[in-house]
């Protein structure tokens, strides 16, 4: 691989296709909706062509220029249309490589690289990482051993390097879970609001008004009808969710190989995710409220490498889902610096008030709204106090810390209950923070930061005994032993 090479062909489609993606609502805009009947039609359809030409032009041209080749211990990359760039990368700072099979890639057997280094932060090439659009499975596969005789012995030694490597499996998903991660997912409300947001893109050109209006005088004769419409707009987009989540994680496999985590899924498109074990920073298990109480929950880790553009490099999910009891049995053989059978000190029973009020302090406002202008149906309003107390019950609740063999865990509460488990020399900043009203009440919040792809990650924890956080801060700061 000493000589340049290019990338497979398929390479220059996929960049005009991107590039497409990426300008297809200002295309739609004022290239399709420009056409309005007028003597301007002929000037939009020879536009429309032109842009889409000159998009597959460049798609070529950036394809042509762009080069890569292994020399001297470096994966060198040359790349630009106009002026030449280039990126050498030693294979000593390589994380790892992420591999992914799109449908093209798949039609014509090829792969799809992405190169995590120490330095990747989030834009791309010029931020430290490199991908290889498409390139084939036997050059990723040349590439790969290179980078694990580099991690080996430090060089090549050719004729001699052994690069045979102790393979174990941690975790593949099952049929069962798989329809109970799709079943129980949030996707629902993301394929709803991305429709919805698709269509208000265009409300210079759809009459909203009068169709509100249109549809105002239906419902009053129709609700029944209406309720039926409802139900199967949900249930199609429920649907859409379920068999997306599917595809998408179908073949999960979490594999550890030699010191790195190598993750598998995909059936569309394959992809696969490689985790050096010394770069985790963080482990996290989540449960979303409809998994919690059926005893499920998700895991995810935190690593050093990744990028911002990526959080999914760097946020990695390494057990979609599995019941809770059994994460300890399926992590602790293989993350050996962490353990899952932890005692965790709630919150002091006075903090509930707090959590009680800040609850409150967020509905009145929208109930005093909805009783103002919707009365008298506005006061139904009122069962949001209900709904908040029980709401910041449940944060009360899971709010917790414990201080175990050198590793701190955090749990809380957003719209999933998280438990954070942070090992103290991988956490880069600790701070304690105590409000005016936490002083009189004895309490103060605490957060803790450790080093991910995307920037920090970690966990926060509000109203704490105040001497609590005074003892977890005097552990991280080595006044006490760990």
């Amino acid at each position: 691989m000493s000589e340049p090479k290019r990338l497979h062909p398929v390479a220059a489609i996929v960049n005009a296709l991107r590039q497409l993606k990426e300008m297809i609502i200002p295309f739609l805009i004022f290239v399709v909706f420009g056409s309005r009947g007028t003597d301007w039609d002929l000037f939009y359809f020879i536009g429309s062509i032109a842009v889409v030409v000159l998009v597959l032009v460049y798609g070529v041209l950036s394809w042509y220029r762009f080069t890569y080749r292994i020399e001297q211990g470096e994966l060198r990359i040359e790349y630009g249309l106009i002026v030449r760039k280039k990126r050498y990368i030693p294979f000593d700072r390589i994380q790892s490589l992420d591999l992914s099979e799109g449908i093209l890639q798949r039609l014509f057997g090829l792969v799809k690289v992405k190169v995590e280094t120490a330095g990747s932060g989030g834009m791309g090439l010029q931020d430290g990482e490199a991908v290889l659009t498409a390139i084939t499975k036997q050059d990723a596969q040349e590439i790969h051993d290179y980078l694990v005789s580099i991690k080996k012995h430090g060089q090549i030694q050719q004729g001699e390097e052994d690069l045979s490597s102790s393979e174990e499996v941690l975790y593949k998903i099952s049929v069962p879970e798989l329809l109970m991660l799709a079943t129980t997912s949030g996707g629902v409300g993301v394929v709803i609001s991305a429709v919805l947001a698709f269509v208000f893109q265009f409300e210079e050109f759809i009459p909203y008004e009068q169709i509100f209006d249109g549809v105002e005088n239906f419902v009053q004769n129709g609700v029944i009808f209406i309720s039926v419409v409802v139900f199967i707009g949900f249930l199609l987009a429920w649907l859409i969710a379920l068999l997306g989540t599917m595809l998408k994680y179908a073949n999960f496999t979490v594999r550890k190989v030699d010191n790195d985590l190598v993750i598998t899924r995909g059936l569309l498109e394959k992809r696969q995710f490689t985790i050096p074990l010394n770069r985790i920073q963080a482990v996290r298990i989540s449960e979303n409220l409809i998994r919690q109480p059926l005893g499920y929950a998700s895991a995810f880790v935190e690593s050093a490498g990744g990028s911002a553009l990526d959080q999914e490099s760097s946020k990695v999910l390494i057990l979609p889902i599995v019941k809770k009891r059994k994460i300890p049995g399926l992590l602790e053989p293989y993350l050996t610096d962490y353990h899952f059978r932890v005692n965790l000190s709630p919150a002091p029973p006075r903090a509930y008030r707090r959590y009680l009020l800040k609850g409150w302090l967020f509905v009145l406002p929208v109930i005093a709204l909805a009783i103002w202008f919707l009365r008298p149906w506005g006061y139904g309003a009122l069962i949001l106090l209900a709904l908040s107390a029980i709401w910041s019950y449940l944060n009360y609740k899971d709010a917790g810390w414990s201080l175990d063999e050198g590793m701190l865990t955090f749990r809380y509460r957003n719209m999933a209950k998280n438990t954070v488990y942070m090992r103290k020399n991988k956490i880069q900043s600790f701070s304690v923070k105590q409000s005016s009203f936490q002083k009189k009440k004895k309490l103060a919040t605490v957060e803790a930061i450790v080093m991910s792809g995307h920037g920090g990650a970690g966990g926060k924890v509000i109203d704490l005994e105040k001497r609590h956080a005074d003892q977890i801060y005097n552990w991280y700061s080595h006044e006490m032993p760990d």
